[in-house]
Parts: structure tokens; sequence; C-alpha cells
């Protein structure tokens, strides 16, 4: 699983650990994320 980094603030999204602050339990690929999933540090939008 690949990690994807926001390109408004360039938070690391890690898929093993996932985001359980947002209810995104660990082991999550990017691609899994729910739609209205949003960067934890800025609030931007995911993009695939």
């Amino acid at each position: 699983m690949e990690r994807w980094v926001c390109a408004v603030c360039g938070y690391v999204y890690d898929p093993e650990d996932g985001d359980p602050d947002n209810g995104v339990d660990p082991g999550t690929a990017f691609e899994e994320l729910p739609e209205d999933w949003v960067c934890p540090e800025c609030g931007a939008k995911r993009y695939v």
C-alpha cells in the first residue's frame, strides 16, 4: 500500500497507521477511504 501526501499541507497518510482519530482503521488503503474523508491536518478533500 502506498502513502498519500496532501498537496496542500504535506500531511502523509500511511495506510499502515490509518487515521483512527477520524474512524479509519489501520490497514486501510487510500483508495478505500470514505468519499467524504478529508486531510486531518488542513481539511483538503481527497482526490484519487
